[in-house]
């Protein structure tokens, strides 16, 4: 018989801060956030239950490793369907005082969550609690999102968004040879992937120029 699967090591507060090297200021605001998630999860169905037990891991550290390929230029982030707030408001605290944020987040207990959180934690940021392409768009430099849809989709709302040198960041999973295979039957982009530093079957999907084309009727 195999020996069964080992539990991953613990990853709390204090490890995380080793491994993004972030202030004391900044853990305990996230530190804050996370403990009113866990109040509030208690109640709605913001994140699963099970995935609670490892939220440093899973959640607050799989979102701040996008912060390293936001590209220095960048002075506003879109994330689309925030949720409770993975990837966008982890990114809005690592990005404080450089970056403007916009959370969309069509759920309104889920944008209330947002709201709260982000007093919380003394941000800043955009909430929109509507439909993305019931919405109208300025230029932003960055747009991320965690576990939307698929690639073709998430395309689709960046356009709406997209300047001249606007990028994508999204988190991905197994899934994504399929969805960039479909996504590249109407899209033409500069994709890079790099490996997730949390999720061995994960990837960051980063991508730049970007533009619908048309297909040939049938």
């Amino acid at each position: 018989m195999s020996d069964p699967p080992s539990a991953p090591e613990p990853f709390g507060p204090e490890e995380f801060a080793a491994r993004t090297n972030v202030s004391r200021e900044t853990l305990a605001r996230l530190k804050a956030y996370v403990g009113l998630l866990q109040d509030w999860n208690q109640h709605h169905n913001l994140v699963s239950k099970n995935s609670m037990a490892d939220v440093w891991r899973r959640h607050v550290w799989d979102s701040a490793q996008l912060a390293h390929y936001v590209p220095a230029y960048a002075k506003t982030l879109a994330d689309l369907g925030s949720g409770a707030g993975f990837p966008g408001l982890v990114l809005a605290e690592l990005l404080r005082g450089r970056a403007d944020v916009i959370l969309y987040e069509s759920i309104r207990k889920k944008a209330d969550f947002l709201e709260a959180a982000a007093r919380r934690m003394g941000l800043s940021v955009g909430i929109r609690n509507a439909r993305i392409e019931a919405e109208e768009h300025a230029p932003v430099d960055v747009v991320t999102a965690r576990a939307l849809a698929p690639v073709e989709k998430l395309l689709g709302y960046a356009q709406q968004m997209a300047g001249k040198h606007t990028i994508c960041l999204f988190l991905k999973g197994q899934s994504l040879a399929a969805e960039l295979t479909e996504a590249g039957k109407s899209w033409r982009m500069k994709a890079l992937q790099h490996p997730s530093a949390t999720d061995p079957s994960g990837v960051i999907l980063e991508v730049r120029e970007f533009r619908h084309v048309h297909q040939p009727r049938r």
